[in-house]
């Protein structure tokens, strides 16, 4: 509970008492490595909110591989934002890959919580503006850099992640094979 009130800290200003009503909209999930939490062809029902450990969104392609397109780790979101606020089946599967403790809330209980806390519609905002600018980042990365360039920005600037996440999923969200990703690594030791 005090990491997800620290989070909206971050955003916005709240009271304690406050903050227990917010929290009240949201209920607490335990789930265990390798849980999906949503499957392609669902509808999205739920978003989430990590409190500890680390989700992945992923879809699989026409050759049958997982392409993993997002992580959320402590204090990040993770759902299907366009499948979620439409109410559609989706084409991603959301899955953790630790053992994870998070907050998940539905759609409706979502939209009870910004009518009551209409302070929670600025924090959502600040949220996307936050995740979209990251995502225009990801998109040029991805034009201007060599896959080799790339690697060493996103070792660079998340070295921790590199030691958490297992290659195979590092690798699909880079866009690499395993095996590519095992040539730069040993390329960049020697």
């Amino acid at each position: 509970m005090e990491t997800f009130k620290a989070h909206l800290d971050k955003f916005i200003t709240i009271s304690d008492e406050e903050f227990i009503s917010i929290f009240s909209f949201f209920q607490i999930l335990e789930v265990k490595k390798k849980e999906n939490l949503m499957l392609e062809g669902d509808f999205c029902k739920l978003k989430y909110f990590v409190l500890k450990g680390c989700l992945r969104k992923f879809f699989v392609n026409e050759k049958g591989v997982e392409q993993t397109t997002e992580f959320a780790i402590e204090n990040w979101w993770i759902s299907d934002t366009f499948a979620f606020e439409k109410q559609v089946k989706t084409d991603f599967n959301i899955q953790s890959v630790e053992h994870s403790t998070i907050l998940a809330i539905d759609f409706h209980s979502q939209e009870l919580l910004l009518q009551k806390h209409p302070v929670m519609e600025r924090y959502f905002r600040m949220v996307y503006q936050t995740a979209y600018a990251a995502a225009e980042k990801r998109i040029r990365y991805i034009y201007e850099m060599t896959k080799e360039e790339y690697y060493v920005h996103f070792s660079t600037l998340y070295p921790w992640f590199i030691q958490r996440i297992p290659q195979y999923l590092l690798a699909s969200f880079l866009g690499f094979t395993p095996e590519y990703l095992s040539e730069i690594r040993a390329k960049l030791r020697s």
